[in-house]
């Protein structure tokens, strides 16, 4: 079964085939982010802009590059929540376009579950198993049931782990995008040369809360600007990036302790026992100490770590189309009034 995934959700406009929800065809992405970088982040106008520019030479390219024809084609995954409103509703109403003109089903993709499935791509990892989203827009851990059936076990309150990286990278001086410039530089720094805060939320051991991190960052270079002091960006760098990941690592390791690898039934009482999958995924899962502190993790615990290819851990449609083939086969389609949501749950799809 071939699947046509599209993701237009951000900055990134994609196009990708895949068959069966693991072989991928082809994987097209056009970005606008070099026009981003001279604001310091995404713009949404010119974002959605330069999907509308984008889509119809990107699906092409996608067919193209896999070999096939539309009329060879099962459905049309499209993402349709959650993200940049103007940028969804150009993915959403060109993949219902096509699905009118082609005769082809459509197949709405959350986008947070898609990135999860971008572990499926390239290994032969299945449910169930305990995930940690990590994005610019999202920090979640998630019970992942089946391939359509989610609970979520902890989120953040505040700033995602990514947003917060981003952030403290343009408090820094660094070139957007922030988490990636801090990543490469902390190698260069000293992780311990300032403390910061580890938020915890009373009643939410599972939850995140990532601002009050970000505002200790902007103290430290506004109190040292005030005193007219040097700081090291290398050592600030991989300070703030060893407690964002500590505080990541922490709750991840404190979710799947208490939900089902040793304590299951809290999870459900139907789930089978002795689940030992950990899986990570989003953008901030291409994090160098975030990937190495995983493995640590489970290798300490004797856990199955699953970690996305780079490339496939940003945006893109081959996750799209992935998550579309198993949501296509739970017998998830969408109308001609399909819409797009700028936020959406996870675990609650309405469309």
């Amino acid at each position: 079964m071939k699947i046509l995934g599209i993701e237009s959700s951000c900055d990134e406009t994609a196009a990708s085939v895949v068959e069966d929800g693991r072989i991928v065809k082809s994987n097209i992405i056009a970005t606008s982010l070099d026009e981003h970088k001279l604001y310091g982040g995404v713009v949404p106008e010119i974002a959605s802009r330069r999907h509308a520019e984008s889509i119809s030479a990107v699906v092409k390219e996608a067919l193209e590059q896999a070999d096939c024809a539309l009329e060879d084609i099962d459905a049309i995954a499209v993402t349709f929540a959650p993200g940049l409103i103007g940028s969804l509703l150009v993915g959403v109403n060109f993949a219902k376009g096509l699905a009118v003109a082609a005769n082809k089903p459509i197949v709405p993709v959350h986008h947070i579950r898609a990135h999860i499935a971008s572990n499926y791509l390239t290994s032969d990892l299945e449910p169930p198993f305990l995930c940690l989203i990590v994005s610019g827009g999202h920090s979640h851990i998630v019970a992942v049931n089946s391939y359509t059936d989610y609970k979520i076990i902890g989120k953040t309150r505040d700033d995602a782990a990514g947003e917060a990286l981003d952030k403290a990278g343009r408090i820094m001086g660094l070139p957007y995008p922030g988490g990636i410039s801090i990543d490469k530089i902390s190698g260069e720094g000293d992780p311990n040369a300032f403390t910061f805060p580890r938020p915890r939320i009373e009643g939410a051991p599972y939850d995140f809360s990532f601002s009050g991190l970000k505002t200790s960052v902007i103290n430290v270079v506004h109190h040292a600007e005030q005193k007219g002091e040097a700081i090291s960006i290398p050592d600030l760098a991989a300070s703030f990036q060893k407690s964002v990941v500590d505080i990541l690592i922490a709750n991840l390791e404190k979710a799947a302790k208490d939900f089902g690898y040793e304590n299951l039934p809290h999870l459900r009482e139907a789930e089978p026992r002795c689940i030992k999958k950990i899986v990570l995924a989003g953008g901030v899962s291409a994090n160098s100490l975030l990937r190495a502190k995983s493995q640590k993790l489970c290798k300490k615990r004797g856990w199955e770590l699953y970690l996305p290819e780079l490339k496939y851990c940003g945006d893109n449609a081959a996750m799209v189309a992935s998550q579309g083939y198993y949501e296509f086969i739970a017998g998830v389609k969408a109308k001609a009034d399909l819409n797009a949501y700028a936020t959406m749950p996870i675990d609650i799809v309405n469309f």
